[in-house]
């Protein structure tokens, strides 16, 4: 099991510097506590897929935490009980993080997406299915609200891919654009893997984002109001997550040279704003 576990799950959420934790800072004690754990074991799994150890100690990884969730893992660690324990007290079906186990799976053995329906499926289980469990732990009781955490899942995810393309490109090997899309506005594979920044790319990507932001309105329509309160860390990312893709967008997704974060200012902002 990867070092990272014998940290405190709230250490390991500060340590990210990511948005998520930001969000989460502001969270009564108790509920902190809970998501951080989950966000722990999201991190964790998550690096599996990257890490420089052999593919073949990693996959081995991955197997485990399957066999922790399905009982066949024997000594479990203190983490991997703390994670049981998690999804008993908020009733959260075991399922859900296989499907989160099967979308890291997919980085081992997919570095291409022919479609975006493809795309998809990998979208909902690396974030969508992310925000199916953290809705449970805030407390979500509305049954509109399942829909908020897949659709606002898919906005996070391909947010993240635009941000990334340079660096998954260069680091892993992998293209999360949809080939189709690539096709469609005539930028080449070829083109991505050299950096190439011309009006193609500028209109592949603001097609991208326009896709996103589609996933971000359906979000904001389909959570309950009965459910705002609880899932208000939630919001906080819809609105940082937004004001990453406007500045991307504004700054012509310079994403092969630099890349973007929103400063704690604005973030601020975004929870006052909630």
């Amino acid at each position: 099991m990867s070092d990272v576990v014998e940290m405190d799950a709230v250490e390991i959420t500060k340590a990210s510097q990511s948005n998520l934790a930001f969000a989460f800072a502001f969270l009564p004690e108790n509920t902190r506590r809970d998501i951080s754990t989950f966000y722990a074991f999201c991190r964790v799994v998550d690096d599996l897929a990257d890490e420089p150890e052999e593919r073949a100690d990693r996959e081995e990884k991955l197997r485990r935490w399957f066999a922790v969730l399905d009982g066949r893992a024997d000594d479990r660690s203190r983490f991997e009980e703390e994670v049981l324990n998690l999804a008993r007290s908020h009733n959260v079906r075991h399922e859900h993080f296989r499907e989160i186990l099967r979308g890291v799976e997919m980085d081992f053995t997919i570095d291409r997406y022919r479609t975006f329906e493809d795309l998809k499926q990998y979208c909902h289980r690396v974030a969508g299915e992310v925000g199916l469990v953290s809705a449970k732990i805030f407390g979500a009781a509305q049954a509109g609200t399942d829909a908020y955490a897949i659709n606002l899942g898919l906005a996070l995810q391909v947010t993240n891919i635009l941000r990334d393309v340079g660096q998954d490109w260069r680091e892993f090997g992998r293209i999360y654009l949809p080939g189709e899309d690539l096709e469609k506005f005539g930028y080449g594979e070829e083109l991505l893997k050299e950096g190439v920044h011309n009006d193609a790319f500028l209109s592949l990507m603001r097609f991208e984002a326009g896709r996103a932001r589609k996933y971000f309105q359906r979000a904001k329509a389909c959570l309950p109001g009965r459910d705002r309160r609880v899932m208000r860390a939630a919001e906080a990312m819809r609105r940082i997550y937004s004001v990453l893709l406007d500045r991307m967008e504004r700054d012509r997704f310079r994403v092969f040279e630099r890349r973007y974060t929103v400063p704690k200012w604005r973030k601020v902002l975004a929870l006052l704003g909630i």
